[in-house]
């Protein structure tokens, strides 16, 4: 890429339409412009499109270029990006067929099935406190935590039908409480 000020001498010779100064401009500058596009675009054809609009707009106002300490390379990266903007805000979204939509529906349950829910479940946590603490905890880990009657078993230290007996004993009287 030549230096600033060939860049400078080139956009006020364009502001002249010197079409040889465009050119050599374009020629110096088209890859930086590109990257910029194409980065903001995300899309090759849309950044090469982007990129020749943005050429016309430099042709058009290269005589609003003021050369102010800064890097001319900064005015041309401002005209590309501030185009690619406007291009990017006018893009509507694509319209979708009702029809394409899929079914929003919430296939969770309603209000008041959770209100029911929560009303068994409190209902069960006052039943499972008037178990012994053996007896809730194996229930809890059987029918809660999906422990296996074996591992209850080890875990409590009982016999497997020792286990087996809690439990079927401990889901009657689980039932009398919730009948109440």
């Amino acid at each position: 890429m030549p230096q600033a000020e060939n860049i400078e001498e080139l956009l006020s010779r364009t502001a002249l339409g010197d079409r040889e100064a465009f050119r050599l401009l374009y020629v110096h500058t088209s890859a930086k412009l590109f990257g910029v596009c194409l980065r903001l675009l995300k899309d090759k054809a849309r950044a090469e499109d982007a990129l020749q609009e943005v050429y016309v707009k430099i042709w058009s106002n290269a005589s609003k270029y003021a050369p102010s300490g800064y890097s001319p390379i900064s005015w041309l990266v401002a005209v590309a990006r501030n185009h690619v903007i406007d291009i990017l805000r006018a893009a509507k979204p694509e319209a979708v067929d009702i029809d394409d939509v899929p079914d929003a529906a919430d296939d969770g349950p309603n209000p008041e099935q959770v209100s029911e829910r929560r009303s068994t479940r409190r209902a069960i946590e006052v039943c499972l406190d008037e178990l012994d603490n053996a007896a809730a905890e194996a229930v809890r880990g059987a029918y809660l935590d999906g422990d296996s009657y074996r591992e209850l078993a080890e875990r409590q230290e009982v016999p497997l039908n020792t286990m087996r007996t809690r439990l079927r004993r401990s889901l009657m009287k689980l039932r009398d409480c919730l009948e109440r």
